[in-house]
């Protein structure tokens, strides 16, 4: 694992913290959660595919988060069963709303943002290229 990685990494499991307190804290609206479980997903994708391109991350991120949402039209035995379990419902979700997409969505774009305008990195081999 290089620095970048886990740098990721790092950035990965704070948004998880910041996910599940965003659902303990009632005042914060649901749809700040889904937001951040988009950008967790960047990070994860960032953290598998390190090497590619930053439109190959984005469009991974949100084929991911869009697939899991859609799965939650399915509503099979097993897979409902699997929702009733901890990791169910923080992963799979328990039902589909057009507002988990729009806010996956801006979640993406938002990240992307954040990370193009700020990250610098001075080593060619983790020089992030925006083209």
């Amino acid at each position: 694992m290089n620095k970048t990685r886990i740098h990721y990494f790092i950035l990965f499991l704070t948004t998880i913290l910041l996910g599940i307190l965003s659902r303990k804290i009632s005042v914060i609206p649901l749809w700040i959660g889904d937001f951040l479980y988009s950008i967790m997903i960047y990070f994860l994708v960032r953290i598998l595919f390190i090497r590619k391109k930053t439109i190959f991350i984005i469009i991974s991120s949100l084929l991911l988060c869009y697939s899991i949402e859609f799965l939650q039209l399915y509503q099979g035995e097993g897979i409902t069963a699997l929702r009733k379990t901890l990791f169910g419902k923080y992963v799979l979700g328990q039902g589909f709303l057009w507002s988990d997409i729009i806010a996956y969505t801006f979640g993406i774009i938002f990240i992307f943002l954040i990370e193009k305008f700020t990250l610098k990195y001075n080593t060619h081999e983790t020089r992030f290229r925006f083209k």
